[in-house]
């Protein structure tokens, strides 16, 4: 009775032996040998369960699919936790990068990010920034400066009318945008009040000159008869 219960006892053994070999095979093989942080992995396809805090990121060729454990999920993909399992889960036809299925990050070629959304062209009342394609709103102008010194001919001083001008800057929106905007400016006409040095008030001259032309008409007058 002792051999045949050695004997099962022998293959018993055996056979957990050969179980426990197979799970370390499948531990330690899988897709390019790779099952880093896998809890389950197969030769065939890969990873299928991760380890806690990873994610699970299916890669498909054709029917075939493949299992790998990440700890950030990798470009045009984005984690989601669950209870059971994290997986990382495919962006938006459109968007290149992701937060979540409805927020994107960066778009695809020929779209512009508004918003979290990718767009054929940006709505109205925004403006595509070029480098990074993302519609940001337009420019709101700063308010207006003060006013320039009263300029004429190059000149602040002198006689008669100059022009006085002032600016605003239009800058984007939000301080973090850099989107290029123009600036502003209007002029106005001003009197010049402050004389040149060496240079005579025009109307004390204009008086002087009334005078004379005043005296010249009454020199000229011919006189009355009898006014002597």
């Amino acid at each position: 009775m002792r051999a045949p219960l050695c004997l099962l006892l022998l293959v018993a053994h055996a056979v957990d032996m050969l179980a426990l070999h197979r799970r370390k095979k499948q531990a330690g093989t899988g897709l390019g040998g790779n099952c880093t942080g896998c809890v389950i992995c197969s030769e065939e396809n890969g990873c299928s369960t991760c380890q806690q805090r990873l994610f699970l990121f299916i890669r498909r060729e054709g029917i075939r699919q493949y299992g790998k454990c990440v700890h950030d999920c990798p470009l045009g993909f984005f984690g989601i936790r669950g209870q059971e399992a994290n997986r990382c889960k495919k962006c938006g036809a459109t968007c290149d990068s992701c937060f979540s299925q409805d927020f994107c990050i960066r778009c695809k070629r020929r779209f512009h990010l508004y918003k979290g959304k990718c767009l054929p062209t940006c709505p109205p009342g925004t403006l595509t920034h070029q480098s990074t394609r993302e519609c940001q709103e337009e420019c709101e102008p700063s308010p207006w400066g003060s006013w320039s010194p009263c300029i004429r001919n190059g000149k602040t001083c002198g006689s008669g009318w100059g022009l006085e001008t002032r600016v605003r800057e239009a800058g984007p929106a939000k301080q973090e945008e850099t989107a290029s905007c123009r600036v502003l400016s209007e002029s106005r006409k001003c009197p010049i009040k402050r004389l040149c040095p060496g240079e005579r008030n025009p109307r004390q001259k204009s008086r002087k000159d009334r005078r004379q032309r005043k005296d010249r008409k009454s020199e000229r007058r011919p006189q009355q008869p009898g006014s002597q």
